[in-house]
């Protein structure tokens, strides 16, 4: 067995990671018993609409978060489609943070329906972490009638793994002694930052695994990745030294795909559009309205481009955020042999609410 090294001790601290499972979802089935059971999908009916939030048992025919509705029809035609609903959303997601505040006050909320929790310093007189992690799902299923998955670990990183373990409504604790050999058999796509076209890269230097990432040396990583050489340097190592930081502000929104090979302008239209819907998805799971549409891409040469656009009126929906990101791209004036390794699309100037938009949205 690893020791753990000196950074992971010298940072430890007890962190929870708690995530509703199928938060939207799991709230219609609640509240309507016939659709228990059953797939369902959240989301508006419309040719370009997006699936906001899925049922497990939709789940299984391949449904995901920002697919379009209507591929989802075509992957499971018998599913139930429900308009999502997010003032009730909302009041849930309240209730289940007030359960949050009762055992610290150190709550991030990440969404409506996750956050992390450092319960290092915690008013609850229970002792472990993993004691309060229990009696917060107690508590959540108890007063709200919905299941929560939670990772207990000495760190945000490692608690967020450790929420997903167990999926739906379980509970997974990493220890401080365990961390380096609970990492090393995991593909090195489970570490946060790692895409597709990241852990091709780390396969042709032959690293599939955590384990074999250790066996690298920083300066090679570094030469390779440059900044985030040191990132992955250290989370091999089950090290993250980010705190839970209850009142940070949320400045955008942002969603970005690097590409297993370079593409061409006119090529780059497919990941715009998934890359606006899924923008589109996380904010409404933040709770959040948002401005401006921002367009992020990467040339082969690492040369980097933006446009963003401020509209009069905020966007109420998938369509429009896909619109303003496919115009700025459509603003891109390079010359056709022009190749792209990465694309972003990002919303920015969020707010709380917004009297513009709300009408529409809730």
């Amino acid at each position: 067995m690893e020791t753990p090294p000196t950074g992971l001790g010298a940072l430890m601290r007890k962190i929870i990671h708690v995530d509703m499972d199928a938060f939207y979802a799991a709230v219609e089935q609640r509240d309507r018993p016939d659709l228990r059971g059953r797939p369902v999908i959240v989301a508006w009916r419309g040719a370009r609409s997006v699936v906001c939030a899925a049922s497990y048992e939709a789940r299984k025919f391949g449904i995901r978060s920002a697919m379009a509705t209507a591929h989802a029809e075509r992957l499971c035609p018998q599913a139930e489609f429900i308009a999502p609903d997010f003032a009730r959303y909302r009041a849930v997601s309240e209730q289940v943070r007030n359960i949050f505040l009762r055992f610290t006050e150190m709550v991030e909320p990440l969404s409506l329906d996750e956050a992390y929790l450092d319960v290092s310093h915690g008013k609850s007189a229970l002792t472990t972490a993993t004691r309060i992690a229990q009696a917060i799902r107690a508590a959540i299923k108890a007063e709200t009638g919905l299941t929560a998955s939670a990772g207990v670990a000495p760190n945000k990183f490692l608690a967020k793994i450790a929420s997903e373990w167990r999926k739906p409504d379980g509970l997974f604790v990493i220890q401080p002694h365990q961390v380096l050999d609970f990492l090393a058999p995991l593909p090195v796509s489970r570490l946060p930052g790692v895409g597709k076209a990241t852990e091709a890269q780390l396969h042709l230097l032959g690293i599939a695994t955590i384990r074999d990432l250790r066996k690298i040396e920083l300066r090679e990583i570094n030469a390779r990745f440059g900044r985030f050489g040191e990132r992955l340097f250290q989370l091999a190592r089950g090290e993250d030294q980010h705190q839970v930081e209850p009142n940070r502000p949320l400045q955008q929104i942002s969603v970005e795909q690097t590409f297993e090979r370079d593409l061409s302008l006119a090529a780059l239209a497919p990941a715009v559009q998934e890359s606006a819907a899924r923008v589109w998805v996380a904010l409404l799971k933040s709770a959040r309205c948002g401005k401006t549409i921002n367009l992020k891409l990467k040339t082969t040469e690492f040369k980097t481009l933006t446009r963003s656009i401020t509209p009069r009126v905020s966007p109420t929906s998938a369509d429009e955020v896909i619109d303003l990101a496919l115009g700025l791209l459509a603003r891109v004036e390079l010359a056709p042999t022009t190749l792209f390794r990465l694309v972003g699309v990002g919303i920015s100037h969020l707010t709380a609410h917004d009297s513009e938009r709300q009408p529409t949205l809730f």
